[in-house]
């Protein structure tokens, strides 16, 4: 029968952690919480808040997501009330913090991938500087700015990848292309910059709001008093985080990592052009796998108990494969969302959809890497 090997990072082979190896992770995470947010404010928000800002609430959202984890993992070990109570509001300050961030990473992620299918010479924005006036239209393109007046290079040099490497042929044709790229570079700046300041702005109502500050108390209580049950400081965590493993490896057999395992079988393309708006429906299985995997490492980092510890490099990369995955899919559903404004042009409209193909085809790329990490991973626990 095959055997795991007794890995001294791996959590089953390490002396048992108990209770209070919980209670002092969730008050370092408390106590990383009040740092960040005193940094957040130290920093100030301005219009779109400094770079300091940034990373404060970066760290603001890990300390959240650790702590709001591990009150899932072991829930057995705390006053239930208070962590059902904590719980979903820690993730609601994870995911409002977290907005902002998305949008600007999507919008970058769509701008440079328009620049690679196209071949252009210029990333996005770099036309920025450039004298030209812009044409008389609609205030909200003449808002597009840089970016739409970088983008508007997109595809002077031969396409060269996915739907664009065969385009119709003639002159006409090509200009056609290089419009419709340069509209949809302009219409996805408009679209998502827009929804990363209304992101913004709710970030910051948020942030001043008593829900928040109450959550903030909370965790200053935290950093101090764990309410632990009465048995916890006896009780072996190791049963509970090898539970959270368990629930990420049925999830992870649930996939179709048979087909993951061809790399770019675009078998997610099927229904990938579908007017329904609801997300992708092959997609939710990953994103459940993002998340428990995450809940493993956080229990793993808790019964551990070992701040100078070895990262798991097979797990982080599984991790940032089901990262890209998620980033990919919501990608393509952005370009997706973008072809269905009213009254696009055709060209527009046919750049949105090789993009939008272009990124199911990096969630396909992602599935086979994670398959690849997984496997790595199963192989080196028997």
């Amino acid at each position: 029968m095959a055997q795991r090997h007794l890995d001294p990072t791996d959590p089953m082979a390490c002396p048992a952690a108990t209770g209070d190896a919980l209670a002092g992770y969730l008050r370092a995470q408390a106590t990383e919480f009040l740092r960040a947010l005193r940094l957040h404010r130290e920093n100030g928000s301005g219009a779109n808040g400094s770079e300091g800002s940034a990373e404060a609430a970066r760290a603001l959202r890990r300390s959240a997501r650790r702590i709001s984890s591990s009150l899932h993992t072991f829930q057995a070990l705390l006053d239930t009330d208070w962590s059902e109570g904590m719980r979903p509001e820690l993730a609601w300050v994870s995911g409002t913090l977290a907005m902002e961030h998305a949008y600007t990473s999507r919008l970058e992620r769509l701008l440079t991938a328009l620049h690679r299918l196209s071949g252009s010479t210029s990333l996005p924005g770099q036309a920025a500087s450039s004298p030209t006036t812009p044409a008389a239209g609609s205030r909200a393109e003449q808002a597009a700015g840089s970016r739409a007046a970088g983008a508007a290079r997109v595809g002077a040099a031969a396409p060269r990848d996915a739907g664009l490497r065969n385009p119709p042929a003639g002159t006409q044709e090509r200009s056609n292309l290089t419009v419709g790229a340069a509209k949809a570079g302009a219409l996805l700046d408009r679209q998502l910059t827009l929804a990363r300041t209304r992101a913004h702005s709710t970030a910051l109502q948020a942030m001043g709001s008593s829900r928040f500050h109450a959550i903030a108390d909370k965790v200053a209580v935290l950093a101090s008093e764990v309410p632990l049950t009465k048995d916890a400081a006896t009780t072996d965590l190791r049963p509970l985080a090898l539970a959270a493993h368990d629930r990420l490896t049925d999830a992870v057999a649930a996939l179709p990592l048979i087909t993951a395992g061809h790399p770019y079988n675009a078998a997610a393309l099927i229904h990938g052009l579908s007017p329904d708006t609801v997300p992708h429906p092959q997609d939710a299985p990953w994103h459940q796998v993002r998340l428990l995997l995450r809940l493993h490492r956080y229990a793993r980092e808790v019964v551990l108990n070992q701040p100078d510890a070895p990262a798991d490099l097979r797990l982080l990369a599984a991790g940032q494969a089901l990262n890209q995955h998620r980033d990919a899919s919501e990608a393509a559903a952005a370009a997706a969302q973008a072809a269905r404004t009213p009254r696009i042009a055709p060209a527009t409209a046919y750049a949105l959809g090789v993009l939008h193909a272009d990124q199911r085809h990096e969630v396909e790329a992602a599935r086979f890497a994670f398959q690849q990490c997984w496997e790595k991973e199963t192989v080196s626990t028997r």
